[in-house]
């Protein structure tokens, strides 16, 4: 069968996707351009309203290419988790829906449908435990190959836990991902010792909030912490990084994790939301602004050079010209790296729907663009310092930005900044993806640096 997957939304969808296209293809299924596909695999993201009427543009235009038996649309993730068998009902030529923990079992599922042609399913019933996953390798070989590996070479991404409990006021996650499930340790430190076994350099282990992980489980064996420490030591694992982070539950011990393991980069998603107490306490997010900044003081303490990114929304209900200027402060205060900034949407179920008064549309709008233009100030202040310092770069691709008399290479430094490395008199073909390289940095970009090599990849 030929079969295409659309992504919408966050690293663990994009995670989800990857992994969904290496267990197919290792049942003799094969992805190819959406032009060439008989089935259309969707997976969808709610956490804001504009992704949502993407879904039902695509469905649009994807139905003139359902019409024989054995073409179908399938729809996974948030929006499938939410809507349910709603999709089948308007959409004829929807034959699946599976939600967040029915992924599992979408395989099966997608080769039962492409035989029997008059059958539909629903998958978006929660389960009590973490559904693991097998399959997914490249070579057919399930029991060799990780399914983590992705994309861009010499990376990978390990999911440590699903599903949420904090029930953020302005968040439909709970809703869509259901309450917080953690894996196993064992399954995630044996995940990521095949993965490096497998050549991958540097793993990031994902989950709705990662440092709550193991708290769900009565007796969990190791914290975040521990867990860190363990993956930590597995010899050849270059870089581990982490995301996403809510700041209300970490730990002292997940702090001075950046002080002293080596390979942890100094990079965090720390997300605020908001600058002003009363704005986060409507938001339900547990911790205040002196907790928030406490926590960015001891990250820098242990390790100065740490890259700090964040989510902010504005115009939450209720929030003022002065709360938003809070906001504008504390990102003075923490001078992040890089921001993903939005105005609020109302999603359906969650507490803030029924808050009030709701910000004007235009006012929103104008918060938004003066923050992010700040942002993009702070962005170029914080590139510019870093001229003339030497960094690891561990190269993904070739870049855009080519010039004569050699090839350049994209890549990202310890703290996800990106990188474009011209590497003088280099053949075009050589491939140098999951290499690492020492790099002198020469310019600054508005949202990237430029720099030369110091010695060759390795």
């Amino acid at each position: 069968m030929k079969f295409t997957v659309l992504t919408f939304g966050c690293q663990m969808n994009v995670h989800d996707s990857d992994w969904l296209i290496r267990a197919m293809e290792s049942r003799g299924w094969r992805a190819v351009e959406e032009s060439e596909a008989n089935i259309f695999i969707i997976n969808t993201c709610s956490v804001r309203e504009k992704p949502e009427q993407k879904v039902y543009s695509v469905l649009g235009r994807l139905a003139p290419l359902c019409k024989n038996p054995g073409e179908f649309v399938a729809i996974g993730g948030c929006v499938a988790q939410q809507i349910g068998k709603g999709f089948m009902e308007k959409f004829p030529h929807v034959r699946l829906v599976f939600g967040s923990d029915g992924i599992s079992k979408a395989p099966d599922a997608l080769e039962e449908l492409a035989v029997d042609h008059e059958k539909s399913l629903v998958l978006t019933d929660f389960v009590p435990e973490y559904p693991e996953r097998k399959g997914g390798g490249f070579t057919g070989n399930t029991d060799l190959v990780p399914y983590g590996i992705g994309t861009v070479p010499g990376q990978a991404f390990v999911n440590i836990m699903q599903g949420c409990d904090n029930f953020c006021a302005y968040c439909i996650v709970p809703y869509t991902r259901g309450r917080q499930k953690s894996r196993s340790s064992s399954a995630v430190i044996d995940e990521c010792r095949s993965l490096v076994d497998a050549g991958i350099r540097e793993i990031t282990l994902l989950g709705q909030n990662v440092n709550s992980f193991g708290l769900d489980k009565k007796g969990a064996d190791l914290s975040f912490a521990q867990l860190l420490y363990e993956i930590s030591a597995i010899k050849g694992l270059e870089r581990i990084r982490f995301t996403t982070s809510h700041p209300k539950d970490i730990a002292p011990e997940v702090i001075r994790a950046f002080g002293e393991l080596p390979n942890l980069c100094p990079n965090l998603h720390l997300p605020v939301q908001s600058g002003s107490d009363r704005i986060l306490k409507k938001m339900g997010r547990k911790y205040d602004r002196a907790r928030y900044l406490g926590i960015v003081a001891g990250l820098r303490e242990v390790c100065p050079e740490i890259a700090l990114t964040t989510d902010i929304i504005v115009g939450f209900p209720g929030e003022t010209d002065e709360d938003f200027e809070q906001t504008m402060d504390i990102m003075e205060q923490v001078r992040y790296e890089s921001s993903f900034s939005f105005k609020y949407s109302d999603r359906p179920g969650v507490a803030a729907v029924r808050m009030q008064p709701k910000v004007d549309e235009q006012v929103a709008q104008n918060r938004l663009a003066r923050l992010q233009e700040r942002q993009n100030r702070i962005t170029r202040k914080s590139l510019e310092a870093l001229v003339g310092n030497e960094m690891v770069v561990l190269l993904e691709r070739t870049s855009k930005r080519q010039e004569a008399g050699g090839v350049a290479w994209r890549g990202k430094d310890p703290g996800g900044r990106v990188v474009n490395v011209h590497f003088d008199g280099m053949d075009e073909a050589v491939n140098l993806a999951g290499k690492l390289v020492r790099v002198k940095v020469s310019e600054s970009k508005n949202h990237s640096l430029v720099g030369s090599r110091l010695g060759e990849p390795w």
